[in-house]
């Protein structure tokens, strides 16, 4: 979907597909019939966007095959789908029983994960539509951070620095601009902008810049603004903003809270949690939160050694349905988010035209959708709220479109 920001840019609005499991062409294909396709028809959209997730043998497979990937462009077409990004953090297995710590593999010091990314953007420049020469793609910033030395950074940034005159080679060939978006996130070797500064300063900045994940960002209790002058001090471009919410709950210590927490304590993912400080200090996973465990440790640990304690609000990495409150006692950073996308898209100009809904949790929380249709019924309540909030800062829409009724949020049903 397209918005016009005041200042001219058209701003593309789309969710992730990493919500769906297919890692195959035709997995992929078949589950966009079945949601991508609804969803635009919820939307009364003539184009919807997705930020397709591409496994890596799929991503070899067509950036391999030229043809094949202008057929699949074809395929999307046809049925009124366009990609200007991709998601490129996970590389396989995103739906597995148990996810947890193997999302960050392979991480930026593997020659796997530069490979996979140049195959992404070979992909990307021959998917994006004809009116878009820049495109953009999210990846795990750099790696996990336990274990990660020296010896690792200097590897990930020989690996960055060769995918960079990659890139640069792909534009002179295509004239399409592919850019690679690190996106923070709690517990990696870049959970923070100030982290983000540090060791993405020095990188080609027309082929690199930051993927910010609004849920990311409040789970580390960043102000936004603070956040985003940083990085524009620094000089490092929003290359995308994925739109998500987080976790909240005020008062941890509250035994209904703990209750309604323990619900939201699934197998698949890592839920890191925070508590509010400066910095935020925290531990890997909700059940360590609530099992009452120390902050981590470590000199990029947040906070180092202090406890992690029920004295303050606490934010875990679960993103929930932008659009939508978990049950009482707990909220959601919906907030953060509107605070974000305000200090996103200034009225002057935008900082980022690349948005993205990314919810990949529709099927972990403590009730997820019953069938396909509740599912895609919900992305596009996600986009649809995500719309109207991009309309309410003063963008507008290139073309008019019937819209259903404004939505009211509504709590997400829980078995707590």
């Amino acid at each position: 979907m397209h918005l016009r920001h005041r200042g001219g840019d058209l701003v593309h609005l789309a969710y992730c597909t990493n919500v769906h499991p297919a890692e195959d062409l035709h997995g992929i294909l078949a589950q966009l019939d079945t949601y991508a396709v609804a969803v635009r028809d919820h939307l009364g959209a003539d184009r919807l966007g997705i930020g397709l997730w591409l496994a890596h043998r799929v991503a070899a497979g067509l950036a391999a095959d030229p043809d094949a990937t202008l057929r699949l462009r074809a395929e999307l077409t046809r049925r009124g789908l366009e990609v200007v990004t991709l998601n490129g953090f996970p590389y396989e297995g995103f739906h597995q029983p148990v996810v947890k710590h193997a999302v960050y593999r392979p991480d930026w010091s593997e020659r796997a994960r530069p490979e996979h990314t140049a195959n992404l953007a070979r992909v990307l420049a021959l998917l994006l539509p004809d009116d878009v020469t820049t495109g953009s793609i999210s990846t795990l910033p750099f790696g996990w951070r336990t274990g990660w030395t020296g010896d690792h950074q200097d590897r990930a940034r020989r690996h960055v620095d060769a995918l960079g005159r990659e890139l640069a080679e792909l534009r002179h060939r295509t004239g399409r601009t592919i850019k690679v978006a690190f996106e923070p996130e709690p517990g990696c070797v870049v959970e923070t902008t100030a982290q983000a500064v540090r060791h993405l300063q020095g990188t080609d900045p027309g082929h690199f810049g930051l993927c910010l994940d609004i849920c990311h960002l409040a789970v580390a209790f960043e102000d936004p603004r603070t956040a985003l002058a940083r990085l524009a001090r620094a000089g490092i471009e929003v290359v995308k903003a994925q739109v998500s919410c987080a976790l909240h709950a005020e008062t941890p210590a509250d035994p209904g809270v703990r209750r309604a927490l323990g619900a939201f304590d699934e197998p698949r993912f890592l839920h890191q949690t925070r508590m509010a400080g400066t910095p935020a200090p925290g531990v890997d996973d909700l059940p360590e939160a609530l099992a009452g465990a120390g902050a981590l440790g470590g000199a990029e640990a947040p906070g180092g050694a202090e406890a992690l304690n029920s004295d303050a609000p606490w934010r875990s990495h679960f993103h929930i349905p932008v659009h939508a409150d978990p049950a009482p006692p707990l909220t959601s950073t919906r907030p953060v988010l509107r605070e974000t996308l305000a200090a996103l898209l200034t009225p002057d100009r935008p900082r980022t035209t690349h948005l993205e809904v990314e919810t990949y949790t529709w099927s972990v929380l403590p009730e997820p959708p019953r069938d396909e249709k509740e599912l895609a019924a919900g992305i596009a309540a996600e986009l649809d709220w995500t719309r109207r909030e991009l309309l309410a800062l003063g963008l507008t829409e290139p073309t008019t479109e019937t819209m259903p009724p404004d939505p009211t949020p509504h709590p997400i049903r829980s078995s707590s």
